[in-house]
């Protein structure tokens, strides 16, 4: 199971970390990722990171902006997002698969094994 949480509303330009705390199994050797989903809008992937941390990847959206991390000893992910903008309102789902960095394709949302709840960022300008 994933709980994702650190949402909320904030005006642009400003600063917000997600989490996402797994439990009932242990992720460390996950792929572990972030997507969102806007209104009316796909689901969208946003960033990834290996299960060593070596590797991350991110749309180009957001690259500069947001940084995904995680400490496997606490089994969590994060997503540090700065300088928000607008646009990057949506809600935000934390996912995990087992493949491995190369075992899917990290931007199919429909190839990811297991999903959070999500939680809202809105973004006011």
């Amino acid at each position: 199971q994933l709980q994702a949480s650190g949402g909320g509303l904030v005006q642009s330009g400003a600063s917000l970390r997600l989490s996402c705390a797994a439990s009932g199994r242990t992720f460390s050797t996950y792929v572990m990722g972030w997507f969102r989903q806007a209104p009316g809008k796909e689901r969208e992937f946003v960033a990834a990171i290996s299960w060593s941390s070596s590797t991350t990847d991110y749309t180009d959206s957001v690259k500069g902006r947001f940084t995904i991390s995680r400490d496997n000893a606490k089994n969590t992910v994060y997503l540090q997002m700065n300088s928000l903008k607008p646009e990057d309102t949506a809600v935000y789902y934390c996912a995990a698969e087992r493949r491995g960095w190369y075992g899917i394709s990290r931007y199919d949302f429909a190839q990811w094994d297991y999903w959070g709840q999500g939680t809202l960022v809105t973004v006011s300008s």
